[in-house]
């Protein structure tokens, strides 16, 4: 297996895709390695970085009319955009999904699902061995126990698959400050969905706009 290291290895915006799947009630019903609550702000933050850094996203459900629609919280950051819905349960065996992703012209392909298990692991598992750098989101995604879990992640890990969480995800993409009109957009979606981050910078700025009393 080659190392994933040096600076080529890190995600970076203009190369990323980013496929959302099978994030829907039916999934989350059985979701038990995470808090479901936390999954949805995780996979709706992670939604809203790449839409802030300009990442296509590929929105995908199984037979949603019977395990249901996609998140609200997700749709909501892609207005009008189409969900690929499928049969298939591998979403790399979709055609219709796989050829959304080649249109992009990017090579590093970022995968969060439910479950991590079945709808993450074999799309990613597959795209691996056919030469795609695939990173998987591992708290916007989740299993039906933590055993599913993480059985699935190191299953991934040994067929070359990288693992990281959506608030690393966006800061790989954001890399350097200076990028201003990213950071402020990235800013943005860390207070509404980084929890304790989030509430810190509001914190900060009501510091930085309190008077000093005056003595």
């Amino acid at each position: 297996m080659t190392f994933r290291n040096g600076l080529d290895s890190l995600l970076r915006p203009e190369d990323s895709v980013l496929v959302l799947i099978d994030h829907q009630p039916y999934q989350l019903a059985n979701l038990n390695s995470h808090e479901p609550q936390m999954v949805i702000n995780n996979t709706a933050g992670l939604a809203k970085a790449a839409r802030a850094f300009g990442v296509p996203t590929i929105l995908t459900s199984v037979i949603a009319e019977r395990g249901g629609l996609l998140f609200p919280q997700i749709t909501k950051v892609f207005p009008g955009q189409e969900v690929i819905d499928r049969t298939l349960i591998n979403t790399w065996q979709d055609t219709k999904v796989v050829d959304a992703v080649k249109a992009t012209g990017r090579r590093q392909l970022v995968i969060a699902g439910l479950w991590t298990e079945v709808c993450v692991a074999m799309p990613a598992i597959q795209a691996a061995g056919e030469g795609w750098d695939v990173t998987v989101v591992t708290d916007a995604s989740g299993g039906v126990s933590v055993e599913a879990h993480q059985l699935a992640i190191q299953r991934m890990l040994a067929a070359g698959v990288n693992m990281m969480t959506w608030l690393a995800v966006a800061a790989e993409w954001q890399r350097d400050w200076a990028r201003a009109e990213q950071a402020m957009a990235l800013t943005e979606v860390i207070t509404e969905h980084a929890g304790g981050s989030g509430i810190a910078y509001l914190w900060e700025q009501q510091l930085l706009q309190t008077p000093v009393p005056a003595n």
